[in-house]
């Protein structure tokens, strides 16, 4: 007997809950998936903020061939020269302020969070990480350590010592960041928190206070950053920099891979004491890095991120229903309000079971709704979109 592909998912590949969602989707293309059967699906999420450039952008597939008419992996990283890894660091830096000039590749956002943790504490010599309470950074062990959220740390313990959690927006709190403290580890705008956006004074007065006792200030743009908000990166709206950035999820087109940036200073501290003092087999990918670096060409050329807050603004405009309780966001990161879990759910599952809408909540703000499309969605598709969730959202409140 042959197995289909859902037999095969249910009986072999392991799960992460025990109700996945369970969509078999065979092909994919620009803001659309497409079942077996030929639906079509509308992505209102790109994969959790992946699909920046769509799915299956045609720039970032000729990227993809083309390296794969030349090689595959050949070494660990960092000990051969190869044109794309390389070609794609410098254009990565071209996008930051001048001190952001060393790029260190991996495979994931959690990888990358994971060296940005070592690189501040051998940097400093010291021990104590600071994170926001409702943070998501990852799920490997240090990147869980700083993930704000009890609920998915507790089953795991121990995790690393000597971390310490701050409210996020708080300015009493930044009196806990002090000469102890190796980093301060945040993301510019809160994603799984429900797109929690910082008052445009707070983040200039934490790296204020990490300038004051000597802490690397590390900005988690996994989730906000390569055009999300509007601009690049999302650090860029509020007038600071980083000591140290971390990118990954839309910086591929699709493709696994992240990084973390910093001075070649700072970074420095990798190559000795003890020499390889951070290295991965399969970080800096050249299929992964052409994809990436057609990723950034494409968004460069098409200004991408200069059309986010019109489309952003052409969301909000139209998401208006009595259920609906707020609308947060920054750029096309966005979150949809109502007032519990049990009245988003089932708005969730009828816009993807009877209109063809994908959308998801927030793993720690269960009762909003998530809205992070392809940023290359156009204003027919947005209110397409908009259209599909007002009857869903009617259907089920009977309003």
């Amino acid at each position: 007997m042959v197995l289909t592909p859902r037999q095969l998912f249910l009986r072999h590949q392991a799960q992460t809950s025990d109700f996945p969602l369970l969509l078999e989707i065979e092909r994919a293309e620009g803001i659309y998936m497409y079942g077996p059967d030929g639906r079509r699906y509308l992505d209102l999420i790109s994969g959790i903020g992946v699909s920046n450039v769509g799915h299956r952008h045609p720039r970032v597939l000729a990227g993809i061939q083309a390296q794969l008419d030349k090689y595959l992996h050949l070494m660990v990283y960092g000990e051969l020269v190869q044109a794309v890894p390389a070609q794609l660091a410098e254009a990565i830096h071209q996008t930051l302020p001048a001190h952001l000039d060393s790029v260190f590749f991996t495979n994931s956002g959690t990888e990358a969070i994971e060296g940005a943790l070592k690189l501040a504490k051998r940097h400093t010599g010291r021990t104590e990480l600071i994170s926001c309470l409702n943070a998501y950074h990852g799920s490997t062990h240090g990147a869980l350590s700083i993930t704000g959220s009890e609920d998915f740390k507790n089953s795991f313990r121990p995790l690393l010592p000597d971390v310490r959690h701050i409210r996020h927006n708080d300015f009493a709190d930044l009196a806990l960041i002090t000469e102890r403290t190796a980093a301060v580890v945040i993301e510019t705008v809160q994603g799984e928190a429900g797109v929690r956006v910082p008052s445009l004074y707070y983040l200039p007065a934490l790296r204020r206070r990490c300038r004051e006792v000597g802490a690397l200030l590390i900005l988690d743009e996994i989730q906000c950053g390569y055009g999300r908000t509007g601009t690049m990166w999302a650090f860029e709206q509020f007038g600071i920099e980083p000591d140290i950035l971390v990118c990954a999820k839309g910086m591929g087109g699709g493709m696994p891979i992240g990084a973390f940036i910093s001075s070649t200073e700072i970074m420095s501290g990798f190559k000795t004491n003890p020499i390889l003092g951070h290295c991965t087999t399969f970080g800096g990918h050249p299929v992964s890095c052409a994809a990436a670096l057609a990723t950034l060409q494409v968004m460069q050329d098409e200004k991408l991120a200069e059309g986010v807050a019109a489309k952003a603004a052409r969301f909000r405009a139209q998401l208006r229903h009595p259920a609906i309780r707020a609308v947060r966001g920054c750029g096309l990161l966005m979150a949809v309000e109502f007032d519990s879990f049990a009245v988003l759910k089932p708005i969730i599952d009828h816009a993807l079971a009877h209109e063809g809408v994908l959308t998801d909540w927030f793993l720690f703000c269960d009762n909003s709704l998530r809205l992070a499309p392809p940023l290359i969605i156009k204003d027919e598709e947005i209110d397409e979109a908009c259209a599909a969730l007002l009857r869903a959202i009617a259907h089920i409140t009977g309003r």
